[in-house]
């Protein structure tokens, strides 16, 4: 059942890309003269949602750098960030601390945008590398008592895959702004004994096949060389 949902998920972004793509290639083979897949510039910037929730929540502590790099429509797109979690309960405590990594493709369908602002579709692949630690109040019948239990396990790693889609738009001079909606699949970590990570950084909670994840980004763009005019040729 989950497998043919992803299945169909898959392949109805992969219609989104190919109808976008023929919808704007019939458009451009009548507007467009040249292009370069050679970079212009790179955006690096910020996932502001991460350093809203470190400020403002006390169970969550991170951060996220993104960076793409531009080769004519498609973005050379990469992640990396710092996450550390806790979750209390009546029972006990489960906390974890790590690090995440994402690289990807991001194609973009606003090619004759003059401010080379984005709306894009894109893949990505995760890893994640955290320690983890569980303390459970838990009922011995030998002593008929209850004890405190301590777990943990470090150096987990943890891979997934995402589907993105999202918007990139130019706000003044070297300032963007934007967003990117993930969908998460396919979490796979490492067997670890007596704990079940409940929580992967940079993926999210692992009760659910599957994970929706949004990021609000600021990003600040470094040219690297001078970007060529949109050319346009009146239709006859």
């Amino acid at each position: 059942m989950l497998k043919s949902r992803l299945i169909n998920i898959f392949l109805l972004w992969i219609m989104a890309i190919s109808g976008f793509s023929q919808s704007s290639d019939s458009v451009r083979a009548d507007s467009v003269v040249k292009h370069s897949y050679i970079p212009t510039g790179i955006r690096i910037g910020t996932d502001a949602i991460s350093l809203f929730k470190t400020q403002f929540q006390d169970n969550f502590s991170g951060w996220e750098v993104n960076a793409d790099v531009d080769f004519y429509r498609y973005y050379l797109a990469l992640d990396y960030g710092s996450w550390a979690r806790t979750f209390k309960s009546d029972s006990g405590n489960y906390s974890n601390d790590g690090t995440y990594w994402r690289v990807g493709v991001d194609v973009n369908f606003l090619l004759k945008d003059l401010d080379r602002n984005m709306f894009f579709l894109g893949a990505r692949y995760g890893k994640a590398n955290f320690s983890e630690n569980l303390n459970v109040v838990a009922y011995n019948d030998v002593t008929d008592a209850y004890e405190n239990l301590e777990y943990a396990h470090s150096g987990i790693n943890a891979h997934w895959f995402e589907l993105t889609t999202g918007l990139r738009v130019k706000i003044w001079r070297m300032i963007w702004m934007g967003y990117t909606a993930r969908f998460k699949f396919g979490l796979k970590h490492d067997n670890t004994e007596n704990i079940i990570p409940s929580d992967v950084p940079g993926y999210g909670r692992t009760n659910k096949d599957s994970y929706w994840g949004f990021n609000y980004q600021i990003f600040i763009r470094i040219p690297v060389r001078k970007q060529p005019p949109v050319i346009v040729r009146d239709k006859k």
